[in-house]
């Protein structure tokens, strides 16, 4: 596991994903996949959470001493269904609700354009975009779109890809790959100008 604090209130964890070996093209992603932890002004926030394997202990002494100091319910989002991880297992142990209405500070944009449910998080007080597959990050550091197998309605994407390109994004926390901390709408929009 690593963690790293992107700013104050805002961590980012990655944790081994333990279906790494049968992604398509799995050798030119990372095996460790990323969660975010967000301190919002009326929760505290866990985006696609994975408890690491085989690290539970350390990972819960930290997660459940940020939670006690903060004193706040506990809120799970999911970029997509698939990356439901450990939501469960964090729903019940601190009683947290999965979804429903959105934290302090956090926007969803619906990424369109096939059957199933696939969002973006915007964390609007830290400029930070949290996505699922849309964007990623290669072994090799490169930015690249990911398009869902099962997208049936290429014009939809489209739109919801414009949307995102709209918000003052300057960090994009991506699941697959490294974060992108810095000028990251300008490479996201390079990244689309080049597929």
């Amino acid at each position: 596991m690593e963690a790293v604090r992107i700013a104050e209130g805002l961590w980012r964890w990655t944790a081994p994903h333990p279906n790494w070996e049968n992604w398509p093209g799995h050798e030119r992603e990372a095996r460790e996949v990323g969660c975010v932890y967000y301190e919002a002004g009326d929760a505290a926030v866990l985006i696609d959470p994975l408890v690491p394997a085989d690290e539970e202990d350390d990972f819960f002494r930290h997660l459940d001493a940020d939670v006690e100091r903060r004193g706040l319910p506990v809120v799970i989002l999911l970029t997509a269904g698939w990356h439901r991880r450990s939501a469960d297992e964090l729903s019940a142990r601190y009683d947290a609700r999965i979804g429903g209405t959105l934290p302090q500070g956090v926007e969803e944009i619906a990424i369109d354009g096939a059957d199933e449910r696939q969002v973006a998080y915007f964390i609007q007080p830290h400029a930070a975009l949290v996505v699922a597959e849309i964007f990623g990050v290669d072994i090799d550091g490169e930015l690249y779109v990911g398009r869902s197998p099962a997208l049936e309605r290429p014009d939809e994407l489209e739109a919801s890809l414009g949307r995102l390109m709209k918000l003052p994004i300057e960090r994009l926390l991506v699941s697959h790959g490294a974060p992108v901390l810095e000028d990251a709408k300008p490479r996201m929009a390079e990244t689309l100008a080049r597929r």
